[in-house]
C-alpha cells in the first residue's frame, strides 16, 4: 500500500511539476489529478487521516454499538433473551438476570418485550394491548441509534390496543401509505431495527402481575401480507457480518461492519450535520452507502488502534457517568430523536448503555464514592437516604449493580441485581433506606436493601433508574453517595 502511495504522490508530482513550467496535463489527467493526491494520502496513511484525535471511532461509535446490540437481541443462541431471529418476538418469563451478555447495564426492574424487525421485504405491523401498569413504554430503534417514544403510558397511551405499522425508506412496494385496520405508519431509519416494549410487572401485587403478563404475552407482530391474510414474503438472503462486542468489532471487522450498516442506513447529510460528518469519517476509510464491500480493495486501516482508541473512550465516558457532577449535563440529552441530540451524548449513551429511554420516561443517574475513589468489590459500601433525599419518581425508583469494564450483573445465589419496588425494598421507619453492597449481609439489613458481592478485584457500579421523574425536581435533586464500610 505505501509502494502505491509513493507511486501515486511521485506521478501527481510530475503533473504539478510540468503545469508549474508552463506544461498542462491532458484534460481528462487534469480532472483525475484530484483523486489520485486523495488516493495517494489515503493510502499513504489511511487511519491517520481520517482518525487523528479519535474523530473516527466517536463518529462510528454509534453504529458499531447498535450492529452489536440489535444483532445479540436478534440471533444470539447464547443470549436467553433474545428473539430467536428476525420478525421475531421474545416474550419474557421475569426479569432480567446475570445470564444477560448482550446488552451493558440492563435493567432489573421492567419486562423487556422484544422484537427485531427485517424490513427490507415487506413492513411489519405490531399489535399492542391494554396494560394495566403504571410504567409502560414503547422505545424503536435501529442501527444509528437515534431513539422515539412511539407510546407511553405517561402520555396516556396503553389504555387501549393499538396496531403500528413499521417500514423502512428501502422497503420494498411500500411508502408509507395507510393500511386499513392499523392505528399508526412510523418510518424506522434503517432497514433492521428493534422495538423494546418496558412493562413494570407490579410483582407486589398478585392480580396486577398475572395481568401484565397476560398482556404481554398478547403482543403480536405480522408482516403486512400476514396481517392481510397471506403468506408473509420469504426475506432476501442475509449475509450479515460478523457481530460480537465494540472492541472486537473495531478490531476485526470494522469496515465490513460499517459498510452492512451503511448500507441499510437512512442517511440525511444536508439536514442533520452528524449525518454528514459521519458519512465524511466512514468515506475516508472506503465505507459509503450502497457499495459492496471487498476486502481486497479496502484502504487499509490499523484495527488494533482503532480498538484501542475504542477502549479508552469507553473507560472515559464511564467515568464521566459515575461522576455525578460530570455526569449531570447528560441526564436530559440522553436517547433523544435524531436531530435533537449531541455527538458527546451520543458517544456516552452508546457506551454506558444502548438503548435507554429519554428524560421524560427515566433517568439514570450514577452514584459515586464519598471519597471520589472507584468501588471495588474488595470493599463493601452503603448508600444511604432519608425520605426526603429519594429520587422524585413519578412511577417508580431502583439502583441497580454491575461490573464496570463490561455492564453486567453481578452474578449471585440470591438472583438479587437491584433493590427497587420490583426487586424488593424496605424502606426504614422514617421513610428512608440504606442500601447495602457487601460480601455478606450486615447483621439486621434486610435481604431486599442488600447487593451480593463476591470478595473480588473487581470494579463495579450503581445506576439509579428513575421512572417518569419528576423534571423540574430533578434539576436540583442530588444522588446520593456510597460509603466505604471497610479498608
Amino acid at each position: 500500500m505505501l509502494r502505491i502511495a509513493t507511486t501515486a504522490l511521485a506521478i501527481a508530482g510530475g503533473f504539478l511539476a510540468s503545469a508549474a513550467n508552463g506544461v498542462h496535463p491532458p484534460k481528462l489527467i487534469r480532472q483525475i489529478l484530484p483523486l489520485v493526491i486523495g488516493f495517494a494520502m489515503l493510502a499513504a496513511s489511511p487511519l491517520k487521516a481520517a482518525d487523528m484525535s479519535g474523530n473516527l471511532v466517536r463518529r462510528s461509535y454509534q453504529y458499531v454499538a447498535l450492529f452489536n446490540t440489535i444483532n445479540n437481541f436478534a440471533v444470539n443462541p447464547q443470549n436467553p433473551f433474545a428473539a430467536g431471529g428476525w420478525n421475531r418476538t421474545h416474550y419474557p418469563t421475569g426479569l432480567m438476570n446475570a445470564s444477560v451478555r448482550a446488552l451493558p447495564r440492563p435493567n432489573n426492574d421492567t419486562l423487556y418485550v422484544l422484537s427485531l424487525l427485517d424490513l427490507r421485504k415487506e413492513p411489519v405491523i405490531i399489535h399492542y394491548p391494554a396494560f394495566g401498569s403504571k410504567y409502560v413504554s414503547l422505545e424503536t430503534t435501529a442501527f444509528d441509534h437515534y431513539c422515539e417514544i412511539p407510546l407511553a403510558a405517561s402520555k396516556g397511551d396503553f389504555k387501549k390496543p393499538t396496531s403500528i405499522l413499521y417500514y423502512s425508506a428501502r422497503t420494498e412496494g411500500y411508502s408509507g401509505e395507510p393500511v386499513e385496520g392499523v392505528d399508526r405508519v412510523m418510518e424506522m431509519s434503517g432497514d433492521f431495527a428493534i422495538t423494546f416494549l418496558r412493562v413494570m410487572p407490579e410483582a407486589n401485587d398478585l392480580e396486577k402481575f398475572k395481568a401484565n403478563m397476560a398482556a404481554v404475552n398478547a403482543v403480536k407482530l405480522q408482516t403486512l401480507s400476514e396481517f392481510q391474510g397471506k403468506p408473509a414474503k420469504a426475506p432476501d438472503p442475509l449475509a450479515m457480518p460478523a457481530y460480537s462486542n465494540d472492541q472486537n468489532v473495531f478490531a476485526s471487522n470494522f469496515q465490513e461492519a460499517m459498510q452492512f450498516v451503511f448500507n441499510h442506513t437512512t442517511f440525511d447529510p444536508e439536514k442533520y450535520e452528524m449525518d454528514r460528518e459521519a458519512l465524511a469519517a466512514l468515506k475516508a476509510v472506503g465505507v459509503e452507502p450502497s457499495r459492496v464491500f471487498d476486502q481486497s480493495n479496502a484502504p487499509e486501516i490499523d484495527g488494533k488502534r482503532l480498538a484501542e482508541v475504542a477502549a479508552k473512550i469507553a473507560a472515559e465516558q464511564n467515568a464521566t457517568w459515575n461522576d455525578p457532577q460530570e455526569a449531570a449535563p447528560f441526564l436530559f440529552r440522553v436517547f433523544l430523536s435524531k436531530g435533537q441530540i449531541d455527538l458527546d451524548t451520543m458517544v456516552i449513551q452508546s457506551v454506558v448503555g444502548p438503548v435507554g429511554v429519554p428524560a421524560s420516561e427515566a433517568m439514570y443517574p450514577g452514584i459515586a464514592t464519598t471519597d471520589g475513589a472507584p468501588m471495588n468489590a474488595e470493599h463493601d459500601y452503603v448508600i444511604r437516604m432519608t425520605k426526603d433525599q429519594l429520587p422524585p419518581a413519578n412511577a417508580f425508583w431502583s439502583a441497580t449493580l454491575y461490573d464496570t469494564k463490561q455492564g453486567f450483573f453481578i452474578p449471585s445465589k440470591e438472583n438479587k441485581y437491584s433493590v427497587g419496588e420490583n426487586a424488593g425494598m424496605k424502606l426504614d421507619e422514617s421513610g428512608g433506606i440504606a442500601i447495602y453492597i457487601a460480601a455478606e449481609r450486615p447483621e439486621g439489613v434486610p435481604t431486599e436493601n442488600w447487593l451480593p458481592i463476591t470478595r473480588e478485584n473487581l470494579g463495579i457500579d450503581v445506576i439509579m433508574r428513575v421512572y417518569e421523574p419528576d423534571l423540574e425536581k430533578m434539576k436540583t435533586w442530588v444522588a446520593p453517595k456510597a460509603e466505604m464500610l471497610n479498608q
